[in-house]
């Protein structure tokens, strides 16, 4: 059963692809349970996978067969959108950052695991926010 209850930023991902042994491991514990993810997060691994790391279409289609296998894919709806924009004017992250913590807001994730944002900080009373090379949250 994939876990329902935590949200996998982009940033956390790609470092699946990371040169960083440690950090590959210890991202690959966590995404191995499941967990949630949205078509923005597919999006932007594909941006940057092609981008910065030189990844081919095909090796990013290959991977991301197995990401949308072991993690639930949520779209990107109106709702989302103007989620995010509360989001963003409440606490201040930038706009996609906000895509992102609203889309797990509503996937009902209790955890986002992100390194992007602030180790610790609870969203909305009921998500917070985790860097999983930190200590425990």
């Amino acid at each position: 059963m994939k876990n329902a209850s935590c949200f996998f930023d982009t940033n956390i991902l790609l470092h699946l692809l990371s040169g960083d042994s440690d950090q590959a491991a210890c991202v690959e514990g966590i995404v191995s349970k499941g967990g949630i993810i949205s078509v923005q997060v597919l999006n932007e691994f594909a941006s940057v996978a092609s981008r910065k790391i030189g990844m081919t279409y095909t090796e990013i289609r290959e991977y991301l067969v197995t990401i949308r296998a072991i993690c639930d894919v949520r779209p990107l709806t109106v709702e989302t959108h103007l989620l995010g924009l509360d989001i963003a004017e409440r606490y201040g992250f930038s706009f996609y950052d906000s895509l992102i913590v609203s889309a797990a807001l509503l996937a009902d994730c209790t955890t986002l695991y992100s390194e992007d944002m602030q180790h610790g900080q609870k969203i909305e009373n009921r998500m917070v926010i985790g860097n999983p090379f930190l200590l425990e949250i």
